[in-house]
């Protein structure tokens, strides 16, 4: 990992364990962070979209920062998903978190209320004034509705604060041009992209399906450092299924849940409403994919048990999160 760098480049996107009724899984949230540290990931992002952050109350985040800092200690720097539709609220929160001893902040672009590129760049300089941290940008357009355009991660890119970008929007023309033009960090954010963003010059990833195989895709990320694309690409291959089985059916945490439930590694596939548990033809389809990964280090499908009951609907919380 590059000094310059202070994310790290094997980034999960943790899930956030739930009981079976739809609380926080307090138990579960350190064991599955230190197995993915342990795993080979340098960087934690907690209450991400991946951890339900929509469906967390804040107490919860700020908790979730603290646990996954105590867990994790000097192995792995510990990013916070602090994005927020609402400017204020994205700041209070960033500062909360700082305090908690998150390392970075990762905001997503504000969704839901369609900005103009003018309140974007906006949104984004406000909550990297607010505190310390090295904020990565996080462009999904597919979830947001506004993409953040190149001219606006150009100007956002010559903010002190603002160091990397989580691209998910699979424009590999626009990634060689950033990396160009800017010193931003680039960082994969689609599973499936994630060795052709590296080959084209991004830092590391931020992946949904790390939570399951963090290993391979240290691996992965090791052989590009060192110049071996033969062996990169060989990881790549023997992902390929998985990442399927994680991205396609179903939103990548209900399926992250389900996959690592099955394998005995959270003691509940519970998401928030108003996600729900796959389907049983959906639940039928990720172990159809499954049933092509071989051989992936730290993946062991000969005892993988699903409960598709278990995983069924979706839970109300005690306390409602809010946005306020």
């Amino acid at each position: 990992m590059s000094i310059a760098n202070p994310f790290g480049q094997v980034l999960v996107a943790t899930v956030t364990p739930f009981t079976a009724d739809g609380e926080v899984d307090w138990a579960d949230v350190e064991k599955h962070i230190d197995d993915v540290v342990t795993g080979g990931a340098d960087g934690i992002v907690v209450t991400g979209t991946t951890g339900e952050t929509s469906t967390l109350t804040d107490p919860e985040k700020i908790r979730l920062v603290e646990v996954a800092k105590a867990v994790a200690g000097d192995r792995a720097k510990i990013i916070f998903g602090g994005g927020s539709n609402e400017t204020a609220h994205a700041i209070e929160i960033a500062k909360k978190a700082e305090k908690a001893g998150a390392d970075g902040n990762l905001v997503v672009t504000p969704y839901y209320n369609k900005p103009t590129q003018a309140g974007i760049l906006t949104h984004f300089r406000m909550i990297a004034d607010a505190t310390d941290m090295p904020v990565i940008l996080y462009d999904i357009p597919g979830r947001t509705g506004v993409p953040i355009k190149f001219e606006t991660l150009l100007r956002a890119s010559k903010h002190p604060n603002i160091r990397g970008v989580k691209d998910a929007k699979g424009d590999f023309a626009e990634v060689s041009r950033v990396l160009n033009q800017t010193d931003l960090i680039y960082l994969s954010g689609d599973d499936t992209n994630v060795l052709p963003h590296l080959s084209i010059g991004a830092a590391g990833l931020i992946g949904v399906t790390v939570n399951i195989a963090p290993t391979p895709y240290r691996q992965m990320v090791d052989a590009v450092n060192a110049g071996d694309l033969k062996a990169a690409t060989a990881v790549h291959k023997a992902l390929e299924p998985l990442v399927r089985a994680v991205m396609t059916h179903v939103p990548g945490t209900v399926a992250a849940k389900y996959i690592l439930h099955g394998l005995h590694r959270i003691g509940s596939p519970r998401v928030r409403l108003p996600l729900v548990g796959p389907e049983d033809w959906e639940a039928a389809q990720i172990e159809d994919e499954l049933a092509h990964v071989k051989d992936i280090p730290g993946v062991d499908l000969s005892d993988f048990r699903p409960d598709r009951n278990a995983a069924a609907g979706g839970a109300l919380p005690k306390v409602a999160g809010t946005t306020r």
